[in-house]
């Protein structure tokens, strides 16, 4: 799972690099874009999550045939959901970008991506869903080596289409989205023949329809609050940015190149917390409710003790990183500041993250949502203006260490007290 996130982070760096040489307009175009295809991915991610989820129980109490059945509605109705998004999406490429603030020179840039984009997406939906049924399968390492070799093949069409290189034509930023289009096929093609011919979850005929719409309404039961608990990040970063915007620009420039940093050193995090939702809806599947707490438990002491460790690294690391993003003194001394503070909670909020994986796994991602959004809103946001207030940049990376300390400590108080035999769907 970490090769696999690596990749994925890899994929998005090469198509930023590449459209980067086109020009600013170019890249200010699909800078532009990234709200909007995110709140896709946002969407595929959840649905992934509300897959994953009840295949592995179904997996778990050894019920085969019902998890193929599940697979397969599951992936109609990502594929039905996503394609309706995207011809809404194709058919209000002006208004909506102008609304964004995408001036004139670059909505014919942003309608030449996307509409290419729009049109592929299905094809990017249908193996990161995949995706998330083969690891409910307990295989981690297929998924992963997909989006790797789906990355070079992104890596190696971006400069042949965007530049014209050899046989092929030059077709600037409209060569990118043809690009990933056909990174996303082969990932699509590869995830589907795996799914079929050696995971035998693929049946190709409809459900009846009260079976149909009943597997519909319990993907969805995890995949929407999963889908909007991953729009709540970039939504509470915003407003944080407004806090660090009054601070001054080099405070801005900073957090940017700090939280770059941070995304890094928690990548181990999210590959741990990616493994554990399939890992705990199997063993609750198969009523091993003890196994899937002692796994959550043993998970969030390896990650206090491993982010310890990166934390001491950073401590000793931060200036020469901050050397190697600006050569400002100011900004360079808040990155330090940041890296010696902020990664001191990365424990907690690993032990934060791995709950929330732990509750899509038993199906009741609606407490992860509402936990998230105390987090961000009740607990980061606030402490970060209070911190901003109190003592300038000091303060609100203070602020930000003592929402992600106390949020951490609640998931683990909460996992120590009710995980998972006492946890009831809020909504029930």
């Amino acid at each position: 799972m970490t090769l696999g996130i690596v990749a994925i982070l890899a994929f998005n760096l090469v198509d930023t690099f590449f459209i980067g040489l086109l020009g600013t307009e170019a890249l200010a175009a699909v800078s532009f874009t990234f709200p909007v295809t995110f709140v896709v991915t946002s969407l595929a991610m959840g649905l992934g999550a509300g897959l994953s989820a009840n295949l592995g129980q179904a997996l778990g109490a050894g019920n085969h045939q019902q998890a193929a059945q599940f697979t397969s509605d599951g992936l109609l109705l990502s594929v039905l959901l996503v394609s309706l998004l995207a011809f809404t999406g194709a058919g209000t490429i002006e208004p909506l970008f102008r609304a964004l603030g995408a001036g004139t020179s670059l909505i014919g840039l942003i309608h030449e991506y996307m509409l290419i984009w729009y049109l592929a997406v299905p094809m990017l939906i249908l193996p990161m869903v995949g995706n998330a049924a083969i690891r409910a399968t307990g295989d981690t390492r297929t998924p992963s080596l997909v989006m790797t070799v789906a990355g070079l093949v992104n890596g190696l069409l971006d400069p042949l289409l965007i530049f014209g290189l050899g046989p092929f034509p030059e077709l600037g930023i409209r060569g990118a989205a043809i690009a990933s289009a056909c990174s996303w096929l082969m990932a699509m093609l590869v995830g589907m023949y795996l799914l079929q011919t050696r995971e035998r979850l693929l049946i190709w005929r409809l459900s009846p329809l009260p079976v149909l719409c009943g597997h519909w309404r319990q993907l969805l039961h995890v995949a929407v609050p999963a889908s909007f608990t991953n729009m709540l990040n970039p939504i509470a970063t915003a407003l944080l940015m407004t806090v660090l915007a009054a601070l001054g620009t080099e405070v801005v420039a900073a957090y940017g190149a700090a939280s770059r940093v941070e995304a890094l050193v928690l990548i181990v995090m999210m590959a741990l917390s990616s493994v554990l939702a399939p890992f705990i809806s199997q063993n609750t599947g198969a009523g091993l409710h003890q196994r899937s707490r002692t796994a959550l438990l043993l998970s969030m002491r390896f990650a206090l003790g491993f982010q310890l460790l990166v934390f001491a690294l950073l401590w000793l690391l931060a200036p020469l990183i901050a050397r190697a993003f600006t050569e400002s003194e100011a900004v360079a001394h808040h990155i330090t500041l940041y890296l010696r503070l902020v990664p001191l909670g990365y424990g907690l909020q690993g032990c934060f993250m791995l709950l929330a994986s732990a509750l899509n796994g038993l199906r009741v991602s609606v407490i992860s949502l509402m936990l998230n959004g105390l987090r961000l809103f009740g607990l980061l946001l606030p402490l970060a203006w209070l911190g901003a207030s109190w003592s300038g940049e000091v303060g609100i990376f203070t602020g930000i260490l003592l929402a992600n300390m106390l949020a951490g400590l609640i998931a683990g108080l909460f996992a120590w007290r009710r995980f998972p035999s006492r946890i009831k769907h809020p909504l029930a």
